[in-house]
């Protein structure tokens, strides 16, 4: 990794940090001169517009979906349990880390459309990377004709991810990951299969407290 990619990387965690909390995106690339003790010129070539920086911040959001997929892909060899815990999981993040929800501002054709080509390009190839995942997890679990099953999850996703957020949902509620499972087995159209039970969400909610304690 190059000395450009560390600082890159490194104001991306920065922004992220900044935006914990937050329900808009009013971060700009000013804010991060104070907060990262980084010149306001190299800031600036790194993100040549706002809107390179909200994209720079959705790219990295993506790749760590993405890098969950892949985890989630070795943990469980059934597609179903696959996507639920996938789903479940991002939902876990933004709320027990307070992250800010990217949803809220991507995708925008009108961000992309001020982003530069590098930035565009970019989140354009993730963007289709984590699509691709979800459609092939979802093909396995069997594909159900009548609705684009794959848009319908899309948007209910994205609306739960927000919803949940603005109402300070507590992330670890099992019934609501248990609600959050059952919705997207309707919209799956696979309304035979039974969600993970309320008992199974408590003991992966215990399992994460002992992985948090263990590694703190």
């Amino acid at each position: 990794m190059t000395c450009w990619e560390k600082r890159e990387n490194y104001l991306i965690e920065v922004s992220q940090r900044c935006l914990k909390g937050h329900k808009t995106f009013d971060l700009c690339r000013s804010h991060l001169v104070e907060a990262s003790q980084i010149s306001k010129g190299t800031i600036y070539n790194h993100f040549t517009s706002e809107a390179d920086l909200i994209i720079a911040v959705a790219c990295a959001d993506y790749h760590s979906w993405l890098t969950q997929a892949e985890q989630d892909t070795v943990q469980y060899s059934d597609p179903y349990l696959r996507f639920i815990f996938h789903h479940c999981q991002r939902l876990y993040r933004i709320l027990s880390e307070q992250a800010f929800v990217i949803a809220r501002v991507v995708p925008n054709e009108a961000v992309l459309a001020q982003a530069s080509e590098y930035y565009r390009e970019r989140f354009n190839r993730v963007l289709d990377q984590y699509k691709q995942w979800n459609a092939q997890t979802l093909m396995e679990i069997g594909e159900v004709s009548g609705f684009n099953r794959s848009e319908l999850l899309c948007d209910y996703l994205r609306g739960a991810m927000i919803n949940s957020d603005d109402a300070q949902k507590h992330y670890n509620d099992a019934e609501m990951y248990y609600q959050h499972s059952f919705a997207m087995t309707q919209l799956m159209g696979h309304s035979q299969k039974r969600p993970p039970s309320i008992k199974v969400f408590l003991q992966w909610l215990q399992d994460k407290d002992s992985s948090k304690a263990l590694s703190a």
